[in-house]
């Protein structure tokens, strides 16, 4: 009898045993799922994050071109408008020095007509006496 008892009670662990196992083997199995649909979700996060990475790239590479396209729009406005003003300073300075040289072919002229006058004087001045 005392080894019916002993085998019943060693198949009650067994199946104890078994049972704890297959429980063992179920929570792995859960766990792995959990793992492998973690994972999944991860990846899935991890495209998307790439994928706005990416996009946020593009754009700021975008706005990198517009910025240099209103840059050199800029550059070229600032170009115009100092050419401009060198040729409005080229042409004052062409007017003034035909002022100038007006002024200076007056002044001469003025000068020769005061030394004629005054020669004219003198000579006149000198046939009376």
């Amino acid at each position: 009898m005392k080894k019916v008892v002993l085998a019943f009670l060693a198949l009650t662990m067994t199946t104890s045993v078994l049972v704890s196992c297959k429980e063992a083997t179920k929570k792995a199995e859960d766990a792995a799922e959990a793992t492998e649909n973690a994972l999944d979700e991860a990846g899935e996060n991890l495209k998307e994050a790439g994928y706005d990475l990416k996009k946020a790239g593009a754009d700021a590479m975008d706005k990198a071109k517009e910025a240099g396209e209103d840059m050199k729009e800029a550059g070229e406005k600032a170009m115009d408008s100092i050419k401009k003003a060198g040729e409005n300073i080229k042409t004052g300075a062409e007017k003034m020095g035909e002022d100038a040289k007006d002024a200076v072919n007056k002044a001469g002229e003025e000068v020769k007509d005061a030394a004629n006058k005054a020669a004219k004087e003198v000579e006149e001045a000198t046939d009376d006496h």
